[in-house]
């Protein structure tokens, strides 16, 4: 797809200036990023705590099934100030994943956000209507955690936790 494209494109040529130019540039690579502000309906996070916000059936656009891993955006940040702070050290053009290295089905985040909205019982409406999707995308944040010294400091639950209290306070 186009988007996939344009990223691998930027990282390319993110490396190609850093090491052509001997630019103090690293490249940061996150799994699916959530968090309050995100007003993308369609993103499974901010999408289902509309929904349950609404008192309506959520909807999986996908069979609930594809695996993927989630990044609460106070870990992407610290993830970039880490990776910021220590950029003279980094070898121009290095790539870094940053992950909670916790890959969830889609079923599975689903519960976990509506056990963070307080409903953990609302079944949603499975559409199974997705297409040309990779069936299981998630990182590994090994390099970042022995090169960097970063993990996660949220979490999923805490994570979540912190979304569904956003999402009540600026939307109701």
């Amino acid at each position: 797809a186009p988007y996939e494209a344009s990223k691998s494109c930027t990282d390319l040529l993110s490396t190609s200036y850093a090491r052509t130019y001997n630019l103090p540039v690293a490249i940061a690579r996150c799994g699916n990023i959530y968090g309050g502000g995100d007003l993308n309906w369609s993103r499974i996070v901010p999408g289902t705590l509309r929904s349950l916000m609404r008192n309506e059936q959520p909807i999986l656009r996908s069979d609930g099934s594809f695996l993927r891993d989630y990044l609460y955006v106070e870990d992407v940040v610290d993830a970039y100030m880490t990776m910021g702070g220590q950029i003279e050290q980094i070898t121009p053009g290095a790539a870094f994943n940053f992950s909670d290295e916790t890959p969830l089905t889609v079923m599975e985040i689903y519960r976990a956000i509506c056990a963070a909205h307080g409903t953990p019982d609302v079944e949603p409406k499975i559409l199974n209507a997705a297409q040309g999707e990779i069936k299981n995308q998630y990182l590994s944040s090994a390099k970042a955690k022995k090169q960097l010294g970063w993990s996660v400091k949220y979490g999923l639950e805490q994570g979540l936790r912190e979304t569904a209290k956003w999402y009540q306070e600026h939307l109701v």
